[in-house]
């Protein structure tokens, strides 16, 4: 029974795989080049806490500044479609095409219940898509976007260096109003979408070159180092040539019915000195509306808890600083409630010296969080503060891991096996998420 399910399923992506092929041709202007993997930098955004990239499209090329997202369906970008593009690469996407199909899929439940056909008959055999929303304010367009196609070209890597660039002749995209930038950072004009759906930018570029279906993210914890997102599969070298995937562990990846191109992991407890906090165990699976779970968000700056999970672990951690480590509290900065007098804390080679925080997993793997991922240094009251924030009563998920917690941490989202490859903070091992080299490029 299940080699057949296997089978099926894989059978659905396989088609899905050659739909895409179909339509993205795999004539790479480069044609006799196949890269293994592909590489963006990401860096944070100082007053958004945002992290972005830059894609280079069209004809003639222009840099698009954008933001990642983990569980946007697809890349959107604020431009006029169809009107004034200057690009002579630019294709709008019609009605009843492959892309059109794909693109309004079922790839977002929650997004506003228009008809989701995809087709303003109005609009020139324009397809259209109602996914499309911007994930800082929730906003979406009660038009929803258009479709179109245009060329993309980024960075191969071999895992080390950067390498020559390729490019993918028909990238699909979608069309935003001005509007929807509301709440982006200063000169970004869209929104990188590294979804679970067939049209995100892992997607797309795993079938243009027909590299494995996995992307791997690891955030620079400084401001003016970038980190990386590399798409296809290892090896990571982020150092001196050692490969990083010898140091993770994998957890299966949760997929949430009702928000299907969004990533969620199954914490089951919260483990700090081999004790698990009391917590209402309900809250950690999805029900059947969607909401509950442990998802991963890059546009949280830190991890969110709802808030009875947030107390407990905010009184329980409390406790244990003031009673094992004599730290002296000191009154907060927002967004944080839980602050400390620099002075007061041990200090090893690698920052303060608190307990672990342990997401413990499903399959019994921990999620380890030291204190380069738990504390944040506050200049302004000579303090360190505890890097978690209260989500509310009613959150649509229970956890949110943030970005804060995923920095100098390698991430691999593999869709194919919906599996999460992460370790734990780099930094003990004296990597870093900056340590890619950006400036070789392998011809």
């Amino acid at each position: 029974m299940v080699s057949s399910y296997h089978h099926h399923h894989h059978h659905h992506l396989f088609t899905f795989s050659i739909l895409l092929i179909h339509f993205i041709s795999t004539t790479s202007s480069s044609a006799s080049f196949h890269p293994k993997a592909l590489v963006l930098p990401v860096s944070k955004d100082s007053s958004t806490l945002q992290y972005t990239t830059k894609l280079i499209q069209r004809t003639p090329l222009v840099t698009v500044p954008l933001t990642l997202d983990l569980g946007t369906p697809f890349l959107w970008l604020w431009i006029n479609c169809g009107k004034n593009i200057i690009s002579s690469t630019y294709h709008p996407v019609s009605c009843g095409s492959p892309q059109c199909t794909l693109a309004n899929a079922k790839i977002c439940k929650t997004c506003p219940s228009q008809p989701t056909t995809g087709c303003n008959n109005n609009n020139n055999n324009t397809c259209a898509t109602h996914s499309l929303y911007n994930p800082i304010t929730n906003i979406s367009p009660p038009l929803g976007g258009e479709l179109a196609t245009d060329v993309v070209q980024i960075h191969s890597t071999d895992g080390s260096n950067t390498g020559k660039t390729v490019t993918v002749p028909n990238y699909l995209f979608v069309c935003a109003p001005k509007s929807l930038l509301q709440g982006l950072p200063k000169g970004v004009s869209g929104i990188a979408g590294l979804g679970r759906t067939t049209v995100s930018l892992p997607s797309q570029f795993s079938s243009t070159f027909g590299f494995p279906h996995k992307f791997a993210l690891c955030l620079s914890s400084f401001p003016s180092e970038d980190g990386v997102v590399l798409f296809g599969d290892g090896p990571y070298n982020l150092s001196s040539g050692s490969d990083v995937t010898t140091l993770f562990s994998y957890n299966p990846l949760i997929r949430n019915p009702v928000r299907p191109s969004e990533y969620f992991i199954g914490v089951t407890a919260i483990r700090i000195l081999e004790k698990d906090l009391p917590l209402d165990k309900s809250l950690l699976s999805i029900n059947n509306k969607g909401n509950g779970g442990t998802l991963l968000s890059v546009i949280h700056p830190y991890t969110v808890m709802e808030t009875s999970i947030y107390k407990s672990f905010i009184t329980t951690f409390d406790t244990l600083l003031k009673k094992l480590y004599q730290l002296k509290r000191v009154t907060p900065v927002a967004p944080f409630e839980m602050c400390y007098d620099s002075g007061t804390f041990g200090y090893t080679k690698i920052g303060p010296f608190v307990p672990d925080i342990n997401l413990v997993l499903q399959n019994g793997v921990s999620w380890r969080i030291q204190a380069m991922n738990s504390l944040v240094r506050v200049q302004s009251i000579q303090a360190y503060c505890l890097g978690f924030v209260d989500g509310g009563r009613n959150p649509r998920a229970s956890i949110v891991i943030g970005a804060y917690q995923m920095e100098d941490v390698l991430l691999q989202f593999d869709l194919a096996k919906s599996s999460l490859g992460f370790t734990t903070s780099l930094v003990p091992d004296r990597i870093r998420c900056s340590n890619f080299n950006f400036t070789s490029n392998v011809v």
